[in-house]
């Protein structure tokens, strides 16, 4: 058996058929008592999107479309890790290093794989492009599940860097938001010696020592935390703390399954309350239904119970670059920013977009990574 092998998707029928049986069997949570999404997701907007989901959704086209972007599966320190593999056609390409978060997957680049890989297809220069090698987290998706403790992000760097090996690649560069973020500032600390730089969407800083006097970024830095803090994070406790109970419910229902994601591309994206103005039905489903096939619900959630002590600072020499979207979770002070890390080479506020930036706002996320990492090409 070769280290690295090509991988078809092929989703028996019998588990999709299974999956529209379940839906048409859904026993439903009474009506909320309250209007819009003050309680979670609305039953209107969860039932519409349930019908659609058992009478017009094709998860075949989703196949194809993970298919034909080129998939690959290698087995590091005793985990199967899936990644898509796309060469640039241009010779000088940079290979990059994209990791997803939860409640995402590797879809979440789907549109931004052509601008980044072929710049000259889609407004860009040559100089521009990128080989692009984005792999699922482990127990994400169609990578395997962990089958013991200890599979937390620093882990994860590591065998995120021997798949680059294995790739043959010499110097490459890294991003990451959600959970690729602190994979990918575990990849900084670490520094081997094929990474040139890291680029970020999203940050995580609250220095030991604050000031009695906040500066104005500081104090919207630390607002945004203690929201997230005191509204936003009781899914990430319970998947801190009891995962595998969550799990059972997610592992048992589509409809529990679709409501716990559904509600974070509502919460977390720049779509005004609606999340079908910035995704798809499709794409929204496409993320949702890989995480039922995959009975991913229980296997995802424990990245939080390995890692949630990961979302501290650390110190980073590497260059770093930082691209603000306006209404991700979390927000950084770049003063914050600049008692860690070193050599910052790129920070940007953006003008739209949320915590799912390559899935919301494609052009703005590409524009975004070609300024970063164009300094640092040989």
């Amino acid at each position: 058996m070769s280290l690295i092998e090509g991988f078809t998707l092929d989703v028996p029928q019998v588990q999709l058929d299974d999956l529209r049986n379940r839906l048409e069997r859904t026993r439903w949570a009474d009506e909320e008592p309250v209007s819009g999404w003050e309680q979670g997701v609305p039953s209107e907007r969860l039932r519409a999107l349930a019908n659609y989901w058992r009478t017009d959704y094709d998860w075949r086209k989703c196949e194809a479309l993970l298919n034909g972007l080129g998939q690959f599966r290698t087995r590091i320190d005793g985990i199967d890790i899936h990644f898509l593999h796309i060469r640039s056609p241009e010779p000088d390409a940079i290979p990059l290093l994209l990791t997803h978060g939860w409640p995402g997957s590797v879809l979440e680049f789907r549109n931004v794989v052509g601008p980044l890989t072929d710049p000259c297809a889609h407004g860009g220069e040559a100089s521009d492009a990128f080989h692009l090698v984005i792999p699922s987290l482990p127990g994400y998706g169609l990578s395997g599940k962990p089958p013991t403790t200890g599979w937390g992000v620093e882990r994860i760097a590591k065998a995120w860097a021997e798949l680059i090996r294995r790739l043959g690649y010499d110097r490459y560069v890294a991003q990451g938001g959600d959970w690729g973020s602190l994979v990918t500032m575990c990849l900084a600390v670490d520094a081997p010696a094929e990474l040139a730089a890291v680029h970020f969407n999203m940050l995580s800083i609250v220095p030991p020592d604050l000031p009695e006097t906040l500066a104005p970024e500081e104090q919207v830095a630390l607002d945004s935390m203690r929201q997230f803090s005191e509204v936003e994070s009781a899914y990430a406790r319970l998947q801190a703390t009891k995962p595998q109970t969550i799990g059972f419910a997610l592992a048992d229902s589509p409809i529990g399954q679709a409501a716990w994601i559904y509600e974070k591309l509502q919460r977390w994206s720049d779509c005004d309350g609606v999340p079908e103005s910035v995704f798809s039905p499709d794409e929204m489903l496409d993320n949702i239904t890989l995480y039922w096939l995959t009975n991913s619900g229980a296997s995802s959630a424990r990245l939080y119970w390995e890692s949630m002590h990961g979302f501290r600072p650390r110190h980073v020499k590497l260059p770093l670059g930082y691209s603000h979207f306006p209404r991700e979770i979390i927000w950084p002070a770049r003063a914050w920013a600049e008692r860690y890390f070193d050599n910052i080479i790129h920070w940007e506020n953006v003008e739209k977009g949320g915590h799912f930036a390559a899935w919301e706002q494609p052009s703005i996320f590409v524009r975004e990574i070609r300024d970063c990492f164009r300094t640092i090409r040989g």
